[in-house]
């Protein structure tokens, strides 16, 4: 080989090296900021198709409805612990050191993203509620067996009499 080929050769490999090494950080980051849905019994008994559970120390996030008497405040700090059901039976403990939203309650619809503390056990870094009434994540309604529908009007309830 004479040295102009052997100098095309090194730059082509070293571009190829450089954009294999760009790809996997690349995947790397977008894998380690991967936040993923699981409903209690999903983080329970895992996945449906797969069963795979989400490990320790994973970013998950979960949706379901609050149980209703397992909200727990401490009263000297932010700090709340509460479960988490859905349809299926599966329970998740979500603990919280932050705020709440004004439209959390108990018996209600949440998602909360967190890490994965425990097998039952999330430590949540963001809760968020349902926005009224009708209103619950596509998420967490799948997840609690329930249908969006378009809810119908009559004629007195459309002119607020």
């Amino acid at each position: 080989m004479n040295a102009r080929r052997k100098k095309r050769l090194a730059l082509a490999t070293a571009l190829i090296g450089g954009v294999a090494a760009i790809a996997s950080l690349l995947l790397y980051a977008l894998n380690s900021n991967l936040n993923l849905f699981y409903t209690p019994t999903e983080i329970v008994h895992g996945k449906k198709d797969t069963g795979v559970k989400p490990e320790i120390g994973q970013r998950i996030r979960v949706g379901g409805m609050v149980t209703v008497g397992s909200l727990v405040r401490d009263p000297e700090s932010l700090h709340v612990e509460f479960v988490v059901h859905d349809a299926a039976g599966g329970e998740v403990m979500v603990t919280y050191d932050d705020l709440l939203p004004d439209l959390f309650r108990e018996g209600q619809g949440i998602v909360a993203q967190g890490v994965l503390i425990e097998g039952g056990k999330l430590e949540a870094t963001e809760v968020l509620a349902k926005h009224d009434e009708n209103y619950m994540p596509p998420e967490v309604a799948e997840a609690m067996g329930q249908t969006h529908e378009k809810l119908e009007y009559d004629s007195t309830q459309k002119s607020g009499y």
